[in-house]
């Protein structure tokens, strides 16, 4: 047996002008991105920022793919969307089971450098908050925290006056027969969704009558599957989080583990949670 594989011929060991893997991931920029607060730098403070970068990115991903599902929906391309939301729903599985890593960051641990962080918080994460506007969980008070940060605060203004992917749906209902009350399609967007009552019809005939709406019963199956997942995300933050500090006040003021808890109750899709208690059962 060699003790080494060797290199094909064909393989490129010369970058000084091709395109190499780290130039283009530019990874000198990611990888030294990582700079510690506490002094003196405390080993776990990396396991901390690298938990909140990589989020980060795949929270950039997510806003990538939700506004690209917005922009099928309303040219009717439905299949494409689906596969958008499919996508979306891998990469909240990958953000639900990062807390698992962050979770063996003891009490202990945490404390020795948690004062560095100063009023840092997620809280104060836009990539975040666009992502439940994007999703109807529109909220304008939360502009306010981003004044000092331009690019945030418009990418969230943007998030707000948009159609939201569940407002796109609707419309997208619409234009295929459903009858959708008037007042929702002109609604506006700028709002949070509040639960509808007059939409339980239009979703109860989709379930009903599955077979003959697949593609849309699939549909609304798919913003179950986006909404559940956000769920758990926010469960298992909320554990972490509980684990970690107990019931300590957040780094950005919050009440901590309450304030989390509270984020529970929140639902993008209301209706289609409600339609399941109106369901008929075949005879």
């Amino acid at each position: 047996m060699p003790a080494q594989r060797p290199l094909e011929d064909g393989i490129v060991q010369d970058f000084k002008v091709n395109l190499s893997y780290g130039e283009y991931l530019r990874l000198d920029a990611i990888l030294t991105a990582q700079n510690l607060v506490s002094v003196p730098g405390h080993h776990d403070e990396l396991l901390f920022i690298i938990q909140h970068q990589t989020s980060e990115l795949w929270l950039k991903l997510v806003i990538h793919e939700l506004r690209a599902v917005q922009q099928q929906l309303a040219k009717d391309e439905l299949r494409p969307a689906l596969k958008g939301l499919a996508r979306v729903k891998h990469i909240q599985r990958t953000l639900t089971e990062q807390w698992s890593v962050l979770a063996t960051l003891t009490p202990s641990e945490y404390a020795e450098f948690r004062s560095f962080l100063g009023t840092s918080s997620g809280f104060q994460s836009y990539q975040y908050r666009a992502i439940e506007f994007l999703l109807g969980n529109k909220d304008r008070r939360m502009l306010k925290i981003f004044d000092d940060q331009p690019e945030a605060r418009a990418l969230l203004e943007d998030a707000l006056a948009t159609p939201s992917v569940y407002d796109e749906f609707l419309h997208f209902l619409a234009r295929r027969g459903h009858p959708v009350p008037a007042e929702i399609l002109q609604r506006d967007v700028t709002e949070a969704w509040d639960y509808q009552p007059t939409l339980l019809p239009v979703f109860r005939e989709i379930y009903e009558r599955a077979e003959q709406n697949w593609d849309v019963y699939e549909a609304c199956e798919e913003l179950v599957d986006l909404e559940e997942n956000f769920q758990f995300w926010r469960f298992r933050h909320l554990k972490t989080v509980e684990r970690t500090i107990g019931f300590k006040r957040g780094t950005g003021g919050s009440s901590g583990v309450s304030f989390l808890k509270a984020a529970l109750d929140l639902t993008f899709f209301p209706e289609l949670y409600a339609v399941r208690t109106e369901i008929a059962v075949p005879s």
